[in-house]
């Protein structure tokens, strides 16, 4: 039959497909170094506030997550490698482009912001929605590899992105990084296809339930939008990026001002974070495979809660400074890590670019609320004390969400499912 013709051809090396889709996530995770830039550009702009500065980084956030849902619907028509191909070219363009918004905040909110976070949101789904796709046998395992590259992006950014700074500007810099990331985002959209129709990896066969309590279904996006569930891991999502982006924007000022380090020192907790980043996009993944999706975000809810309340005690030791913030990021990249798989127990792998696509909204909005009140906070307070207590706050609520959610019954309101995409 042809859905076993399909499994055993394999449609092509998928473990080629997912070092390609880590490459590309690579490139675009290297957004998460923007606060290295903070400072100088603070500078640049004439001793710019922390909220006008961080602003950028917002619309970026913003952008991205709409976009996401863009590229969602676009492969769902074309295909991802195509829509990986226009995200690389909008990315790389958009950092080169900031090289010239000296002097001009808002060319740096429209190039940085606008046109960069578009490529961003556009790439990141691709290597998401196809290679859920490519692993139903691995599907936590697998987004977890995959969204661990755009966690990891920041690794060696900070520290390029630093030298280049120190020796040359941060407008300078853009335009070298721009460059980087149109090469590699390109190259690794030239391996992005999905797999033929009615695919299974060889010797596997779909159970009736996931690890992550979900059930074999395939809604379509309005069908989706008809369950209270989609909101709930809406919700999920976006309480989770509030907290931990908020940390990511202001890494280095944060080490600076709470452990006194050099702004040397204080860079490399960006480096740091992005680890943790990174390997809990990976961790917490491939432990919802075990114990279930839920299960994951309550806990990681909790453990950023009381982390929170620490922080603002920890004083000079760096060292610790950096372990509560590295284990607070890899729970905001546990939620990106554990979501997408969460998302197809739930509504089935089908149409998940469109149904997770739209989901990443949240990203958007926890992108603007984080980063705002951190920097509201600073500039009205000069400390990070009030910040992390009302974010601790909010996550220890948020919890809540995470213990009640449970699977959607199948019914009429899962529509017919409708295959996503060509194949290239």
């Amino acid at each position: 039959m042809a859905s076993q013709a399909a499994s055993s051809s394999g449609g092509g090396n998928r473990v080629v497909i997912a070092i390609a889709g880590v490459v590309m996530q690579v490139a675009l995770g290297a957004v998460y170094a923007w606060s290295v830039f903070r400072d100088p550009l603070a500078e640049a702009y004439g001793g710019a506030s922390a909220t006008a500065v961080n602003t950028t980084f917002s619309i970026t956030i913003f952008t991205l997550g709409f976009a996401a849902f863009a590229g969602g619907l676009w492969m769902g028509r074309s295909g991802p490698r195509i829509v990986a191909l226009t995200a690389g070219v909008l990315y790389g363009l958009g950092i080169f482009l900031a090289s010239f918004a000296e002097g001009s905040l808002v060319l740096l909110y429209l190039t940085y912001g606008l046109i960069a976070g578009a490529g961003i949101g556009l790439g990141y789904i691709v290597p998401v929605a196809t290679l859920i796709k490519w692993f139903p046998d691995k599907r936590g395992f697998i987004t977890g590899i995959a969204v661990a590259g755009f966690g990891g992006g920041a690794f060696v950014t900070a520290f390029v992105a630093r030298s280049l700074v120190a020796s040359s500007g941060p407008f300078s810099a853009f335009a070298i990084l721009g460059i980087i990331y149109l090469i590699m985002v390109v190259g690794a959209a030239l391996f992005m296809k999905n797999p033929p129709e009615g695919y299974r990896p060889p010797g596997w066969e779909p159970e009736e339930s996931g690890a992550g309590g979900g059930v074999r279904a395939d809604y379509d996006l309005g069908g989706a939008l008809k369950t209270w569930q989609w909101f709930a891991l809406w919700a999920l999502l976006f309480l989770n990026v509030t907290a931990g982006i908020a940390i990511i924007t202001e890494a280095a000022p944060i080490a600076a001002e709470i452990s006194g380090v050099s702004a040397t020192v204080a860079a490399s907790l960006v480096s740091i974070i992005s680890v943790g980043n990174a390997l809990g996009r990976f961790f917490w993944a491939w432990l919802s495979d075990a114990i279930g999706r839920k299960w994951v975000f309550f806990v990681m809810f909790l453990l950023q809660a009381v982390l929170l309340v620490l922080l603002p005690f920890v004083g000079a030791p760096f060292v610790l400074l950096a372990i509560l913030s590295f284990i607070i990021v890899s729970c905001y990249g546990g939620g990106f890590g554990t979501m997408p798989a969460f998302s197809a127990d739930y509504f089935g792998p089908t149409n998940v670019g469109k149904i997770y696509g739209l989901m990443l909204t949240a990203w958007s909005f926890g992108g603007v609320l984080g980063p705002l009140l951190i920097s509201r906070v600073i500039d009205s307070t000069g400390s990070y004390s009030l910040a992390f207590f009302i974010l601790a706050g909010i996550l220890a609520a948020s919890a809540i969400v995470a213990f009640i959610v449970r699977p959607p019954r199948r019914g009429s309101e899962a529509g017919v499912p409708q295959a996503e995409g060509a194949r290239a």
